[in-house]
């Protein structure tokens, strides 16, 4: 059974659930390693490790999940 693609809404909030936790993840392991470099240079190395992660790992997962939440409240 193929289900629609998620609207705007559900995929901004999907990608929001990927997004913010691998951050503040990614922040608090790197921290140390961090300080001290600028901005610009700390944000593009946080950045480049977070959108594999993001893409690769959580966003089939949250598409997954969202197909048997999308299962469930269809078949109820």
């Amino acid at each position: 059974m193929s289900h629609r693609p998620p609207s705007k809404h559900q995929l901004a909030l999907m990608i929001w659930l990927a997004v913010f936790p691998t951050l503040v993840v990614l922040n608090l392991a790197l921290s140390g390693l961090l300080d001290g470099l600028p901005v610009v240079v700390r944000t593009f190395i946080l950045v480049t490790i977070a959108v594999p992660i993001v893409i690769y790992g959580l966003m089939p997962q949250l598409h997954r999940i969202r197909a048997r939440l999308v299962t469930l409240t269809e078949s109820s």
